[in-house]
């Protein structure tokens, strides 16, 4: 991932409403980029100190059409 051409939009707590996330957003055409400590991802993931954080990155040139997608995502209440 290019951090010149990319921009985070959201950051989440756990894998499952990243991918929820994510999956919205490439339904809508959005190309998504998921960025996670390693440790949040191991066999029992971790979910204490901000390591479950999932940051939830789009192309620059998507940036307001993803915010603008997010506010109406339904279940916005997993949105930081």
């Amino acid at each position: 991932m290019d951090k010149l051409t990319w921009e985070k939009v959201a950051e989440v707590q756990g894998r499952l409403d990243a991918d929820l996330v994510e999956s919205y957003l490439e339904a809508n055409g959005v190309d998504v980029e998921l960025v996670q400590e390693a440790l949040g991802r191991s066999i029992i993931p971790v979910m204490i100190d901000g390591l479950g954080r999932v940051q939830v990155f789009v192309p620059k040139e998507k940036v307001k059409e993803a915010r603008e997608l997010l506010k109406n995502f339904t279940d916005a209440a997993i949105l930081e």
